[in-house]
């Protein structure tokens, strides 16, 4: 066998450490925007807090919570300073990945990157969004079903993460067009295959919204279903143009 020149392994070698430090750097440039998105939302922390309880201080009346361990209060800051970060960094972190990945893509992949970029951090938006405008109404209703002798004394630790649990159920959900079209892209599914299975869809998307909605109310999960389904009706549409 003819024995191989050391030049051209030092030269198939050399794309891979290249490609080692562009992640290094994608790495770096992605950690200290989430470093400054935290301390951010440590510096903003009361504003973002008066958002994040307003369905309780509706429901209750109450403006205050209660904690029962010293160090609650502090962790629950650094919690809502750390979530914070992570949704304001989520462009920098998204163009990272994008910018990473972009030279193994074609010309055409390329064209759909920054689009789906795009779309997912106001899909996700919008999904959190619409989880704390219902999320007064899935209060009222945990609180209420449990009848009147009880009395609601909310801790903030628990109050707050079913808070960031709701809103990143939402944010999450409210991706699905994203995975449908692309799929429809990468030819795993059609257009025509989504409408005979619209049926079945619902079936699925109902079971889905009930299982990761954290709170379990028929209010969120009907917050939930039906732009699932909406979604699942322009993911079709879509799909359709693009192949065109």
């Amino acid at each position: 066998m003819p024995e191989r020149d050391p030049d051209e392994d030092a030269g198939d070698r050399m794309p891979l450490v290249e490609h080692l430090a562009e992640l290094r750097r994608r790495l770096i440039i992605s950690v200290l925007a989430l470093v400054v998105g935290a301390i951010v939302g440590f510096i903003l922390y009361n504003r973002i807090l008066t958002i994040l309880i307003r369905p309780y201080t509706e429901v209750t009346g109450k403006t205050d919570f209660v904690f029962f361990d010293p160090l609650e209060a502090f962790a629950t800051r650094l919690k809502v300073a750390a979530w914070s970060g992570g949704f304001l960094a989520s462009p920098v972190v998204l163009w990272q990945l994008w910018r990473f990945i972009t030279p193994g893509l074609h010309k055409k992949e390329k064209r759909y990157a920054v689009p789906f970029i795009i779309a997912s951090i106001l899909l996700f938006a919008l999904g959190a969004a619409v989880a704390l405008y219902t999320f007064e109404s899935a209060l009222r209703f945990l609180v209420g079903v449990g009848g009147d002798q009880l009395t609601p004394l909310f801790s903030a630790s628990k109050f707050l993460s079913l808070v960031i649990l709701m809103i990143i159920a939402f944010g999450v959900a409210f991706e699905f067009p994203i995975l449908l079209i692309f799929l429809e892209l990468a030819g795993v599914v059609t257009s025509r295959k989504l409408r005979k299975w619209r049926r079945p869809a619902i079936v699925v998307i109902v079971a889905v919204a009930a299982v990761i909605t954290p709170s379990q109310d028929p209010y969120s999960l009907f917050a939930m279903v039906v732009p699932m389904y909406l979604f699942y009706e322009a993911s079709i549409l879509i799909g359709r143009l693009l192949k065109k």
